[in-house]
Formats: C-alpha cells, sequence, structure tokens
C-alpha cells in the first residue's frame, strides 16, 4: 500500500500525527536537518518526545527504547554522512520490545533497497527527490502492508490536507517510468567520483558505501542492488572553504536538494542541516567541512573535471 502526500514533509507528519502527548521516538542522529527541525520544533510542542542516537550502532538501540517508545526512526544511506544501519537487525531489536520502525529510504529508493523486505512496517519516500528525478515535483508517500495503520493514515491525510494533485501525480509517475535506468546511471557516476575524490590530497574523507573501506559497506552489500546516487567528502580547510567550494563548481549547481538528473552540490551545515544545533551536529560527526554531492548523469568525466577546478581555485 502507498500513501501519496504533499511533501516528504507531510508525509512525516502524516505518520507522526498519529502518535500522542507522552508517546517517545527514537531517531538516527545522522537525519536531514528537516527531519530533525520538524521533530524538536513541531512534535515536541505537543509532547511527543525524541531521543537522537547513532542507529548505525545496533548497540545504542536497545538502550534507547523505553516504555513508552512507539517508534524507530532510520535514515540508510543516512544525510549527509551516508551511515548505513543493517535494517533487518534493528528491526529485531525494535519488534522485540514492540516499537514499530520507519525507514526513510529516499536516498536508497525502491530501486535500491526494500525496507519492507527487510522487516520494516512503514518506509518514507521524499518523491521529490529521486521518484520524481528531475527537480519539477514536490511530494511524499508513505509504504506499508498494514491494512488499520493504512486506515489511520488515510483518516489523518485526509483530515490535514497534505495530498498531492494530480499534476504532481502524473509527474512522479513519468518519474518512476525511467527510475531503474536513472539510479543505475547514478551509481555509476557516484562510483566512479567516490573514487577520483579517495585519491585527492586535499579531500580529508570520503563518504560512499560503495568504497570497500567504508564503515558499513558489507551491510550496505548485503540490504542494497547498489551503493546510489550520493556521494559525501571533507575538504581539507576550514568552513569557509567548503563554502567557497561549493560557490565555485559550473557543472554541479548550488542547490539543497537531490536525486534529479542534473548534479548538485550543497554544504550541510550552513545548508540542509543549519537547523541543528552545532553541538548535536558533533555529536553525530558531522564536520563543517563536509561537502555534499547529488551524482546526476552527466558525463562523468566533466563531473570529475568541475570538481577538480573548484578543489584548485577553493585553496
Amino acid at each position: 500500500m502507498v500513501e501519496s502526500c504533499s511533501s516528504g514533509c507531510a508525509a512525516a507528519d502524516t505518520l507522526l500525527s498519529t502518535l500522542k502527548s507522552g508517546d517517545h521516538v527514537v531517531c538516527g542522529r545522522d537525519v536531514y536537518g528537516g527531519t530533525y527541525r520538524l521533530f524538536t520544533k513541531v512534535f515536541e510542542k505537543f509532547g511527543v518526545q525524541f531521543t537522537f542516537i547513532n542507529a548505525h550502532n545496533l548497540s545504542e538501540i536497545g538502550p534507547a527504547i523505553r516504555e513508552n517508545t512507539k517508534l524507530l526512526w532510520l535514515e540508510s544511506p543516512s544525510n549527509p554522512q551516508l551511515s548505513i544501519t543493517d535494517i533487518a537487525e534493528a528491526c529485531k531489536v525494535a519488534h522485540a520490545r514492540g516499537v514499530k520502525v520507519c525507514v526513510d529510504n529516499t536516498f536508497a529508493t525502491p530501486y535500491l533497497q526494500q525496507p519492507l523486505k527487510l522487516g520494516a512496517d512503514y518506509v518514507l519516500h521524499s518523491t521529490t527527490k529521486y521518484l520524481g528525478g528531475h527537480s519539477d515535483v514536490v511530494g511524499g508517500a508513505i509504504l506499508l502492508n498494514d491494512e488499520e495503520a493504512y486506515s489511520r493514515f488515510k483518516f489523518m491525510q485526509n483530515a490535514v490536507g497534505a495530498v498531492p494533485g494530480g499534476l504532481d501525480c502524473f509527474l512522479l509517475l513519468r518519474g518512476t517510468k525511467t527510475l531503474h535506468v536513472r539510479m543505475e546511471r547514478h551509481c555509476e557516476n557516484a562510483r566512479k567520483i567516490a573514487a577520483f575524490l579517495k585519491g585527492e590530497k586535499e579531500v580529508a574523507r570520503v563518504y560512499y558505501p560503495g568504497l570497500s573501506d567504508f564503515p558499513g559497506h558489507a551491510v550496505a552489500r548485503k540490504q542494497m542492488r547498489d551503493f546510489g546516487g550520493m556521494v559525501s567528502f571533507e575538504l581539507a580547510g576550514s568552513v569557509e572553504r567548503g563554502k567557497k567550494f561549493c560557490s565555485l563548481t559550473r557543472v554541479f549547481a548550488l542547490a539543497e536538494s537531490l536525486g534529479g538528473v542534473e548534479s548538485l552540490v550543497g554544504h550541510p551545515v550552513t545548508m540542509t542541516h543549519a537547523s541543528i544545533p552545532p553541538a548535536e551536529r558533533a555529536k553525530g560527526g558531522l564536520t563543517d567541512n563536509l561537502v555534499r554531492l547529488s551524482v546526476g548523469i552527466e558525463d562523468c568525466d566533466d563531473l570529475i573535471a568541475d570538481i577538480q577546478q573548484a578543489i584548485a581555485k577553493s585553496r
């Protein structure tokens, strides 16, 4: 069953609106900044409680669960550090305590990863991203196998009006027709760019699940078809150098979004994750000089040349 919503945040709103004051949610610390903002600035005001953990470390999940915990919220790969959580094992831990599991599968897409088959109760997508694929529509979706939960979400969606328009639905359906071929090219280009960045002396660290030495690589190989089109890296230098790099690319457009056919670049701590307090970002290892790439389907040589010239000019 799929419940379509007017945006990714509206999908999250619909799911969380089924909770009540006093309910508790355990959430991975390395999540999209808008998710953190929605949880802490909106739903906490209604009495929903949140605990943030390093969810890719399975040993942190069990101790974080309380008697009033209703939901475990995961991203895998996560945004922006591409952390990998063993979804099947995390679901076992949560379900043993009677806790439902939601996986934000936006980075992976249904083509690369299917969390419902791994034990998740709910799967969330910002369909604005890869499912739409052309940066021309805003939408979200919740996928589930539970008829009773579907009825609850459908009621909440109807009550709050989180529904997409007809043209939005048309554009998303159009995007699904090319999802598989686009994802194959996204992945191919991302692998090449990650390998290139590994060899750059001014790049301190590369985040990409497809790298054999990346933490979580083995788990990603087990639960994903391929490793996705998102690559993050730490550029040697200060926060200002990271910002300067993002302003100097010419093929990569500066934007907060991702998942379109065109390549995008962003500086998370001043853009997508600026709403997360620095102390909380530090707990999750999100550094000020991290740059996030949404690798598109352009010629990869052009993309690498663009990164090279931006690194050189940002010195």
